[in-house]
């Protein structure tokens, strides 16, 4: 039982930058839109990742780290490319296929291996942020932030960039009590051990 974990934020609010301190070989990248990483440090990422090749990619990596970078794309760029069919059904068909991938990671990989979606935002009428999907068929047929435990909201301030830990009502921010104060560093490889320390340390002293 894998680990899906959300990581929100705008353009430009620090989400791949978050990336920064993990090495080669502890991390595995799935670059959904074929951009380049905002920093020097060269890892591990397959381009214009799609679904099939996100699965067989987690299924066969070695890390027991992976990003799924622009998530959101995932849907948008079938919408682009099915924009010619008419009616409801692809968008059913679309969330679909979204969630069967968060599924995915939960079901079919094993226990230690973190799977970070990093998705854009949109704020609703009511001044709510969410995850960014295709349209308000896709929302009625899935709420996103429902199919993980830990969804992180990146802030940028002239303070630096966070993450945020837990909803004040108008996010939909939220982890697992005590695993986080509640605004962090945005680096995920900070992120990534303290979930682990969470979720393993008693197993761990437990084999000692």
């Amino acid at each position: 039982m894998g680990i899906p974990v959300l990581i929100l934020g705008e353009s430009g609010s620090g989400k791949s930058a978050s990336l920064r301190n993990f090495e080669p070989g502890e991390i595995g990248i799935f670059n959904v839109a074929g951009k380049p990483l905002p920093f020097r440090k060269r890892l591990p990422k397959v381009d214009w990742s799609g679904y099939t090749a996100i699965r067989n990619g987690l299924k066969k990596g070695r890390a027991k780290s992976f990003v799924i970078d622009d998530s959101q794309y995932l849907m948008a760029f079938e919408e682009i490319d099915r924009a010619q069919e008419t009616g409801y059904t692809k968008f059913t068909e679309m969330a679909q296929k979204f969630s069967g991938l968060v599924r995915f990671c939960i079901t079919e990989l094993p226990p230690d291996v973190l799977v970070y979606f990093l998705h854009h935002t949109e704020t609703t009428d009511t001044g709510k942020i969410k995850a960014k999907t295709v349209g308000k068929m896709i929302d009625s047929k899935l709420t996103l932030e429902g199919l993980f435990s830990i969804v992180l909201l990146c802030e940028a301030t002239v303070d630096g960039h966070f993450f945020i830990t837990q909803s004040d009502g108008y996010t939909t921010a939220k982890s697992p009590m005590g695993m986080f104060p509640g605004k962090v560093e945005n680096d995920l490889k900070m992120v990534d051990t303290t979930i682990r320390s969470y979720y393993f340390e008693e197993d761990n002293h437990a084999e000692d």
